[in-house]
């Protein structure tokens, strides 16, 4: 029997969480991979109630102690952008693999030293883009790379960032100032475009315009009045590496129309994926398609292949990647985005940006 992945998680609220509600249960569905040794949270009390909680065995209250541990294969780091860069360095120094939550950093500069050093510690460190591995984007992948659609013509996508819009959770109010580097852009908007580019390849230049219509936002349960810091709108228009022509809009908030729409267009027929939220790394993702002499889409059940894990609901995709990992890890395959790829995306991202602050074409760094 192969030897099971010993993992430690930093930042494994007891209480609410990405930890809780995804982290935990997908490692959980995967038992003959991975076994979660370790925890950590910034206060004793969080720590102990969480390793009662999820029944792992050693609980801290500190970073260093976690990393420091022989019977920690890998560093799972869970919490809020700002404090990825100081821990994801401190996990490496110690010799550790990593699976970072994304945006890997703060800004691109984070996720460049963060991608050396992994380099130079020769480690696997992998960042948190689950979309890529959903079941919906495995399939598309390969029925694009097969010829459904021909040639592919355009990309369009669509999405409700769910978030920023006109009220938000007091643990969240974070994500509505964009000095923490958890944006609409850099999180909605990352992670449906990484699995867009992960099924028709890199951008090659891109315009964009955002911009920020809610100039307020209402704390849900106190009905307390905050000024938004951040864009609520993205667009984006390009092409992409095969010449395909691109146009993304990502808008604060929920629609009462469509909250995720992404089309792929092509010579010989038509991709169609859609979900109830914008967020693509979140949400189930149905998919349709046509080609040839049909006239009009059909459902595209996903076949059990892509289907790595038995969860549904959130995990669903935390799953789909840790089962990639393990095989990277064991294997030395490169199924799951490395920091060198996170760095690739947050690459895109700032060249949305300056493309925005200079209405000036701009051609993102894929090398």
């Amino acid at each position: 029997m192969t030897k099971r992945i010993r993992i430690g998680i930093i930042g494994a609220n007891p209480d609410r969480g990405w930890a809780a509600q995804a982290h935990i249960p997908a490692l959980k569905s995967l038992p003959d991979d991975f076994e979660i040794t370790a925890l950590s949270t910034s206060r004793r009390e969080s720590a102990e109630a969480a390793r009662t909680r999820f029944g792992v065995p050693l609980a801290f209250d500190n970073t260093q102690d976690l990393v420091n541990r022989a019977d920690v294969d890998v560093v799972a780091i869970t919490v809020k952008v700002p404090h990825h860069f100081e821990l994801a360095t401190a996990a490496l120094r110690a010799g550790k693999a990593v699976y970072c939550e994304w945006p890997l950093g703060n800004g691109l500069q984070e996720a460049e030293q963060l991608a050396a050093l992994a380099k130079q510690q020769g480690v696997l460190a992998v960042a948190g883009l689950q979309a890529r591995a959903a079941p919906s984007v495995l399939y598309v992948r390969d029925l694009v790379r097969q010829g459904y659609v021909g040639e592919v013509l355009s990309t369009t996508l669509i999405g409700s960032g769910m978030g920023w819009g006109p009220t938000v959770e007091p643990y969240n109010a974070y994500l509505n100032d964009r000095k923490n580097g958890a944006t609409m852009l850099s999180i909605a908007l990352g992670h449906a475009a990484d699995a867009l580019c992960y099924c028709l390849g890199e951008l090659r230049e891109l315009s964009a315009t955002m911009t920020m219509r809610r100039k307020s936002f209402t704390i849900a349960g106190t009905g307390e009045s905050k000024p938004m810091h951040a864009d609520d709108q993205v667009c984006v228009t390009g092409l992409l590496e095969g010449g395909a022509a691109l146009s993304i809009h990502y808008r604060g908030g929920r629609s009462r129309g469509t909250n995720l729409l992404w089309e792929i267009n092509g010579t010989e027929g038509d991709l169609q994926v859609t979900a109830d939220g914008g967020q693509a790394q979140i949400f189930e993702l149905t998919v349709r398609g046509g080609n040839g002499a049909q006239s009009s889409l059909e459902a595209l059940p996903v076949p059990q292949q892509y289907r790595f894990s038995s969860l549904h609901g959130p995990a669903t995709n935390v799953a789909q990647a840790y089962a990639r990992f393990a095989r990277d890890y064991r294997e030395g395959t490169h199924l799951c985005p490395t920091f060198d790829d996170a760095v690739t995306r947050h690459r895109m991202l700032d060249a949305i940006e300056k493309a925005a602050a200079s209405a000036q074409h701009q051609t993102p760094d894929t090398a």
